[in-house]
């Protein structure tokens, strides 16, 4: 099950879209889904989880925990809005775009992705590409589907 939880004033907005989003990434790596929390917060929060638990004393906009056994995958994924914000400007992206990115980074490094190399970013890079062209195709197929009568 994936859940949503706020240390921040931020809320997502259609969460069931984005949970059968995640969900549909998950079984188009052929894992299964277990329990998968989503924790939006602040830089603060986000740095002093970085700082407790990793030993790090910098920001980042995500932090992830896997707790997956086999191909079920579990785990807390810790986003910074903050960051997410920045990162959109800087990147000149819609928040959105990259609200999606880092959501599925997280998941995408419980199936086995990595990002440490050269190599390992650029596939990583594709892998989001990927998932997140498979969102915006799902949300076209709902609109299309409410528009018929």
């Amino acid at each position: 099950m994936i859940s949503f939880n706020y240390e921040t004033k931020f809320k997502l907005n259609k969460k069931a879209d984005y949970s059968n989003w995640l969900s549909r990434v998950i079984l188009s790596e052929n894992k299964k889904g277990g329990d998968i929390n989503y924790i939006f917060c602040d830089d603060d929060f986000l740095i002093e989880i970085n700082q407790q638990y990793l030993n790090h004393d910098t920001l980042t906009d995500i932090i992830s925990f896997d707790y997956s056994v086999g191909n079920e995958l579990h785990g807390d994924i810790f986003i910074s809005i903050q960051r997410v914000q920045e990162n959109a400007l800087e990147f000149k992206v819609s928040f959105e775009e990259e609200l999606l990115r880092v959501m599925v980074h997280g998941l995408l490094h419980y199936c086995g992705y990595k990002d440490k190399s050269v190599e390992d970013k650029k596939e990583m890079r594709l892998k989001e590409d990927e998932k997140i062209k498979l969102f915006h195709v799902e949300q076209q197929t709902n609109a299309n589907n409410n528009s018929k009568p």
